[in-house]
């Protein structure tokens, strides 16, 4: 395996670099020994450069913080090694990059305007938070109305049950439940619609019927031609991560390196997506809470949540009313997690989420809107 980097930082960046071969690591440490003002401007601070014996994986590690212009200029160095070179630029270009646009069937997602909303639509008798609100085909109708008319950008229409512990359904139900739903709202609303499902053969009817973006629990790995689907049909994908199944995702999840191993996991997606002939430029990345996490699992993943823009492609985030927010406000009931809620959708927009996937549309579009306000002013 290469080497590994990350980055993160609100302010200046830290980058940090894994697995570098001794010869790397020993270039590096003499780049800066010899010039430890590499990269710095007039009026800027070196960039500091902390080297750390041993790394989880047993390899070199190195620390590097500094300013986006100190890294580019880094990158040029000549004593760099080319592939380190190259492969700093690129994770800068990805972790700063904000003019997302998303093609959903013809509706563009403007990602780098503002923070989107994607209403949760769960047409179950048996979901976590509102299962069995809107089984009925006219309420779920109605509330996909009060959804969009309250600020939602996207509606997520759900017909399976993945909370934890939840078995799977039969694919015949599944798409009775979604299929004339779809429809219906695809030719009403002006709004993308998304399809809330790891099945291949569902995906594939509900893309037929309307919808422009399959979101995927499982990032691909549930149905093996999934990807194919999504490309075949020219359509956005949000890929997640997941930790097992929902039937037994929570039963004591073990990770060695948290975010390293569900950002692999999110980038293996990007690669089979694209591999299967999906636009790069259509895919969306969501870290999973909630699925295969503990408690601190899920505050870690939010507290690190900037790494992720590392991968290229816009964030999405799924906090809505889930578990981790009760526990910690020991707040047992679903529908009383609404100001959680909007503590983790502001510091998941702080931390660089582009889309935010909820229940409560009219009070998360509030937080939305006015945390944007707040880091377009910090950055005039």
């Amino acid at each position: 395996m290469g080497p590994v980097l990350r980055i993160s930082g609100r302010g200046a960046l830290i980058i940090t670099l894994k697995g570098l071969t001794a010869a790397h690591a020993d270039i590096l440490s003499k780049s800066f020994a010899r010039s430890p003002e590499i990269g710095a401007g007039t009026n800027a601070a070196p960039i500091s450069f902390s080297p750390r014996e041993q790394a989880i994986d047993g390899g070199p590690t190195i620390i590097l913080t500094g300013a986006p212009g100190q890294f580019r200029r880094l990158a040029l160095d000549p004593r760099i090694p080319p592939q380190l070179a190259r492969m700093l630029d690129s994770l800068l270009d990805n972790y700063l990059r904000s003019d997302y646009k998303i093609d959903c069937g013809g509706k563009i997602l403007d990602l780098g305007s503002r923070t989107h909303i994607m209403g949760i639509l769960n047409v179950t008798p048996d979901s976590f938070s509102d299962g069995g609100r809107y089984a009925d085909p006219e309420k779920a109708l109605d509330h996909a109305r009060e959804m969009v008319a309250a600020g939602a950008d996207i509606i997520d229409i759900g017909g399976e049950s993945t909370r934890p512990g939840a078995a799977p359904l039969a694919e015949e139900e599944e798409l009775r439940r979604i299929i004339p739903l779809i429809e219906r709202l695809r030719a009403e609303l002006p709004v993308p619609i998304s399809v809330d499902t790891y099945k291949s053969s569902v995906a594939k009817k509900a893309l037929v019927a309307g919808a422009g973006i399959v979101n995927d629990i499982s990032g691909l790995r549930f149905s093996p031609d999934m990807a194919t689907v999504v490309a075949d049909a020219g359509a956005a994908v949000v890929i997640m991560h997941i930790k097992g199944t929902p039937r037994n995702m929570q039963q004591d999840p073990v990770y060695n390196d948290l975010v390293s191993e569900v950002m692999a996991y999110l980038a293996e997606g990007i690669e089979l997506a694209v591999k299967a002939g999906v636009d790069r430029e259509k895919i969306l990345i969501d870290p999973g809470i909630g699925f295969g996490k503990t408690l601190e699992h899920n505050l870690l993943l939010l507290d690190r949540l900037d790494e992720f823009k590392g991968l290229g492609r816009p964030v999405l985030l799924g906090t809505s009313r889930k578990k981790f927010i009760g526990t910690v406000l020991d707040v047992p009931v679903p529908e009383q997690r609404v100001d959680g809620t909007a503590a983790t959708v502001a510091l998941g927009i702080e931390r660089g989420a582009r889309v935010v996937r909820v229940h409560d549309i009219a009070r998360m579009a509030q937080v939305a809107r006015m945390t944007d306000a707040v880091l377009r002013a910090s950055t005039k």
